[in-house]
């Protein structure tokens, strides 16, 4: 593909404004009691290396912490355990990527280009770099500040930030010994929600480290060396100890702490850990194939552990962000379905907390004694910010009208954020306890389009849909169909943040209808919804976006069902391969990118929760294949894929490839060196160009 500067206006602007995202805060999170808001923002809307800020929440004011530029003037190589780590939160800015606070608020850590920094929080902190024995990894500070964790060279490490204990490669708190410590692995960063490995006691003196041992696991070569949890195959070997932060210089290969045991043959996913005191911590344990989540108390003296709570399903527990938890007066709150699966609820002490007229999505903190949850209720496409009352359920939404809302809180303090429809910018507002309301500075580009999908819900499953027209359309006037989806499970596509709509509106504006689908499978509608994807993948999601193509002509007569195209990327770009593949009499032509084309060879936490283990279910996974489809193309395809994609192997799009040229099968291959699955800025525009080019050809 071309590396030439990006033409087209709008992708020009959307490449060098990192889609829009360039100087909007990010990374909000409470500090001090909640009496300063810390964040990542850029210096605008074209600059991607993001600086670390404060604002007062007393008076509004905000300050400059850290400015990369000012630190690392000549910039320098982000290492390869923090590329990976940006990779799995979606993040593409450069500059301070992640911060971590201490618990006193006092003190933010960071690390940039492999070095370490701490800066104070307030009015007089400056930044200073800590010395250290190379390139660090995740550095977390303690409660008050005075000593910082970090992984370098897959050991874990404590940098004393007052100089009083040893420095350089005797500052190890954790052995050499061949596996990787203090780090999440692959399944639990990737697919669990887990992306750290380890924790600070609140006392300061002892932490928490995860064990990780990869050595069952194949290995890729990505510019560095990667182990990757094959479907079917081993998984890494996650142990967690309790570690001395004084002990320095655990070079004799021993761990010298305390390890925490539970029947980790059974439970063998970590999927959350955190101290509850120092004498106590809480960790959730999954079984490999997910139906049982159990929330564990580990005594850190003597490593026992005893369970808490239990969350079962049949298929799979659906995975609830904010739960298993501990209330403050000692009851179990857990995830739950109502009767009939209809809504995703929270329970009580086994007992349902809130009932079918509200979707959760998560338990984000407390306010004012009640649960603060982000939840959903008529329309999908839509979420609140919305209080549960721990005793009776009551709700109190703070949030109305269509749009998507988050929120962070913290001691009475709440940072809510509105991405509503036909607004140009993303409001953030925090809420003090005093009455206050400030609102962080938001200095990126403004969205170009104000664009209003036309949503509707469609066939007797309610599947959510979005159309998108050319701006200007003629009514009735016929335009060719460009399916533009995701309908893998865990996401969902149609949603009212005017983000999620802007590329929609340029490929619009190129002259299609475009449609988006949430087929059965995907998340945020209802649990009966998600769970129809258990055991096979193709079947559902092809033939209800097939269903739902044929109602919104119905309802649409600018679709022209004749000239029919569908992209994607990843999962998507699985769906659209799989559309072309199977039924061409539908679809006219595919982009697909980055397809897992075999899903024999994709990671077990995320295949296995959905189709099983490959040698009992041999069946579902050869009717999700796709390669053996090869011979039946009939329609054009474009195969996309980085070669550096370390979450699906470019060997899928390879492996398809191969078999549709020994068919005889004509199709397009465009494989990108150096490019990840998160394609980075500009060449994920210069793909667009190069994708209009594709389809206007074959359509």
């Amino acid at each position: 593909m071309s590396t030439d500067p990006v033409a087209d206006p709008f992708l020009a602007l959307s490449a060098r404004t990192g889609r829009f995202s360039y100087g909007a805060p990010r990374a909000a999170a409470f500090a001090a009691g909640g009496r300063l808001l810390c964040f990542l923002r850029s210096a605008g809307p074209t600059d991607s290396y993001d600086a670390l800020w404060a604002l007062d929440t007393t008076t509004g004011e905000e300050r400059l912490l850290a400015d990369p530029r000012v630190l690392a003037p000549g910039g320098g190589e982000v290492p390869l355990v923090e590329r990976q780590l940006r990779e799995r939160i979606r993040l593409t800015a450069a500059g301070i990527g992640t911060y971590a606070l201490s618990g006193d608020g006092r003190f933010a850590v960071f690390a940039l280009y492999g070095r370490l920094f701490r800066t104070g929080t307030g009015a007089d902190g400056k930044p200073e770099e800590i010395p250290t024995p190379g390139p660090v990894f995740d550095p977390r500070p303690n409660t008050d500040g005075s000593r910082v964790a970090y992984v370098h060279q897959d050991r874990l490490y404590v940098a004393y930030c007052d100089g009083a204990a040893p420095g350089g490669d005797r500052s190890a708190v954790s052995p050499h010994d061949g596996a990787r410590w203090g780090v999440a692995e692959f399944a639990a960063a990737e697919e669990l929600g887990r992306a750290r490995g380890h924790w600070w006691a609140p006392g300061g003196r002892a932490l928490l480290a995860a064990r990780v041992d990869e050595s069952a696991l194949p290995r890729f070569d990505y510019g560095g060396d990667f182990a990757y949890p094959r479907v079917g195959g081993p998984n890494a070997d996650v142990q967690l100890w309790v570690l001395d932060a004084g002990a320095a210089d655990a070079a004799d290969g021993r761990a010298g702490g305390v390890r925490l045991e539970w029947d980790a043959a059974a439970h063998p996913y970590v999927t959350d850990a955190s101290w509850e005191s120092d004498g106590e911590i809480l960790l959730t344990v999954q079984d490999r194939l997910q139906r049982e989540a159990l929330l564990l108390s580990a005594d850190p003296a003597t490593g026992t552990t005893r369970p808490l709570s239990r969350t079962a399903h049949p298929l799979w527990v659906d995975p609830l962000p904010g739960t298993p938890a501990r209330l403050a007066d000692g009851r179990m709150l857990t995830a739950a379905d109502t009767p009939g699966e209809k809504a995703r609820a929270l329970a009580v002490d086994g007992r349902l907390l809130t009932g079918d007229e509200v979707q959760v999505r998560a338990v984000e903190g407390e306010f004012e004694g009640s649960l603060v949850v982000t939840a959903a209720f008529d329309e999908p496409a839509d979420q609140h910010v919305v209080l549960v009352d721990p005793d009776t359920g009551a709700l109190r939404r703070l949030t109305d009208g269509p749009g998507v809302h988050t929120v962070a809180v913290a001691a009475g303090h709440l940072l809510i954020t509105a991405a509503r429809p036909g607004e140009e910018a993303v409001r953030r507002t925090v809420r003090t306890p005093g009455g206050r309301e400030w609102t962080p500075r938001d200095l990126s580009e403004p969205l170009p389009y104000r664009v209003a999908p036309r949503l509707a819900r469609v066939t007797a499953y309610r599947l959510p849909t979005a159309v998108v027209l050319p701006r200007g359309h003629a009514a009735g006037q016929p335009l060719p169909v460009l399916l533009d989806v995701y309908g893998g499970p865990g996401a969902q596509a149609v949603t009212n943040d005017p983000r999620a709509q802007q590329h929609r509106q340029w490929w619009a504006d190129r002259g299609f209808a475009v449609v988006t689908v949430d087929n059965r499978g995907t998340s945020n509608v209802s649990p009966a919804f998600a769970y129809a994807m258990y055991r096979g993948f193709s079947r559902v999601t092809l033939d209800d976006q097939v269903a739902a193509l044929h109602e919104l002509a119905a309802l649409h007569p600018e679709l022209d069902l004749t000239r029919v195209a569908v992209r994607g990327w990843s999962y998507g770009g699985y769906l659209a391969a799989l559309a072309v593949l199977r039924r061409p009499d539908v679809f006219h032509a595919a982009v697909a990118g980055a397809p897992p084309t075999d899903f024999r060879a994709y990671d077990t936490a995320y295949t296995e929760r959905y189709l099983g283990i490959p040698a009992d279910n041999p069946g579902v996974y050869e009717e999700d294949c796709l390669v053996k489809d090869a011979a039946g193309l009939s329609r054009p395809l474009l195969l996309v894929h980085g070669l550096a994609d370390d979450n699906v192997h470019p060997s899928h799009s390879l492996r398809l490839s191969e078999a549709l040229t020994a068919a005889g099968r004509e199709h397009e291959l465009l494989t990108l060196p150096g490019v990840s699955h998160l394609t980075p800025g500009g060449v994920r525009e210069r793909l667009m160009e190069k994708e209009l080019a594709f389809l206007r050809a074959v359509l």
